[in-house]
């Protein structure tokens, strides 16, 4: 088992990511391959845009962040991105690594209803994660002023769940905005305080 502190830099191809979490929010996921679309030097973003990795058993690479991305890069019709292996548990077994991942909260094994799963519900390549309508939630809510960026790890799934237990489903599969608008409420709210990156109003 070894750490990098110098980044490694490889080259891998998207197909052969191995996700680390169950979920995306796919309007997430159309709003990167708009900002992909939009992007006059195509290179330089992806050089700038490393994707974090795991080498894990059978030396495969497991994301730990930019899910989001390396499905929009894919559906984009980019074949291979580059990424940095943070760390390399190869020579762990199965077992062993996914505890290992656990305990560094390196995954995320909550499906789209918010229910803990065993790792081996994961998919093998970002193509088969799931849509969670909470998450994209979550990430319109941070973009709209609800809560601060935040580098606790899955911060937004933490805020993705609040609201999954506030508002109804249908109404954010069916009126994105109302939902957005409640959610804006909520997330000002004091019980929300423990939530990362929570910005609601504080009394003197």
């Amino acid at each position: 088992m070894s750490f990098n502190r110098d980044p490694r830099l490889t080259t891998v191809p998207i197909l052969n990511l191995r996700p680390t979490q169950i979920t995306v929010g796919l309007r997430e996921v159309a709003l990167k391959r708009a900002a992909w679309k939009a992007q006059g030097h195509k290179a330089d973003f992806l050089g700038s845009h490393l994707i974090p990795v795991i080498l894990g058993p059978k030396d495969r690479h497991y994301v730990i962040d930019h899910h989001h991305l390396s499905l929009a890069l894919h559906q984009e019709g980019v074949s291979e991105i580059a990424v940095t292996v943070v760390a390399d548990l190869s020579s762990l077994s199965p077992e062993a690594f996914w505890v290992f991942m656990d305990n560094r909260s390196w995954t995320h094994l909550y499906d789209q209803h918010g229910v803990r799963q065993d790792h081996k519900k994961l998919a093998k390549s970002v193509t088969g994660l799931i849509d969670d309508p909470f998450r994209s939630l979550a990430g319109a809510l941070r973009r709209a002023g609800g809560y601060s960026k935040e580098t606790t790890p899955f911060a937004e799934f933490l805020w993705a769940d609040y609201m999954r237990r506030r508002i109804k489903e249908k109404l954010v599969v069916d009126e994105f905005e109302a939902a957005l608008a409640k959610a804006l409420k909520l997330a000002k709210a004091q019980a929300a305080n423990f939530l990362p990156g929570w910005c609601g109003p504080i009394a003197d």
